[in-house]
């Protein structure tokens, strides 16, 4: 039986790496205008995810697709609930999202907090053709009614458990941990 804090490895570095891949085919079968589309990673772990995924599409579909970064902390509606202190980091969105297809890109999917966030903030930078929403991994226990047009893996998880996931960018390597009942240690949304 599991214990409250217990790690589980749910992908190493092998199935993470499948995991990027197969959400980038994703990404590029719903690219509606390969000229206009972007990639906006939300801090942390979905900036340097969004750059995995450029150098994927960019290759595969021989495009240079512009990356921009967003920080949703300053409209995030549940951190005095959560009792962390925001870091608050910068957003850079270095090119116009005005008719632009935007790609959200993010590492957890959970309630759908963070992606209602994301948009909010983003109507503030302009007004795109589409947003669609990309995540790593996709955990369940919505609290809002956001889905993810393209997701690498998706585990069933209990509400009360953590998914943490680690990007060699960031952390050193390239997993997927569940934490079990209730243990933040971030990577969650």
């Amino acid at each position: 039986m599991e214990k409250p804090g217990e790690s589980i490895l749910l992908a190493g570095p092998k199935e993470f790496d499948q995991a990027v891949h197969h959400l980038a085919e994703t990404i590029q079968k719903k690219i509606m205008s390969p000229e206009k589309v972007a990639l906006i990673g939300i801090h942390t772990h979905g900036v340097p995810l969004a750059h995995r995924l450029k150098s994927i599409i960019d290759r595969q579909m021989g495009i240079d697709c512009p990356v921009g970064t967003l920080d949703i902390t300053l409209y995030r509606d549940d951190y005095d609930l959560r009792g962390v202190k925001p870091r608050i980091q910068s957003s850079q969105i270095p090119f116009a999202i005005d008719e632009s297809e935007l790609i959200l890109v993010d590492d957890v999917l959970f309630t759908g907090r963070t992606i209602r966030a994301a948009i909010e903030s983003l109507v503030d930078y302009g007004r795109p053709s589409a947003i669609r929403l990309a995540v790593l991994t996709d955990r369940g226990h919505r609290e809002l009614p956001i889905q993810p047009d393209a997701a690498g893996l998706v585990f069933d998880t209990g509400k009360q458990d953590r998914i943490r996931v680690r990007m060699q960018e960031v952390d050193g390597t390239d997993e997927v941990v569940l934490i079990k009942g209730g243990l933040h240690e971030g990577g969650t949304e």
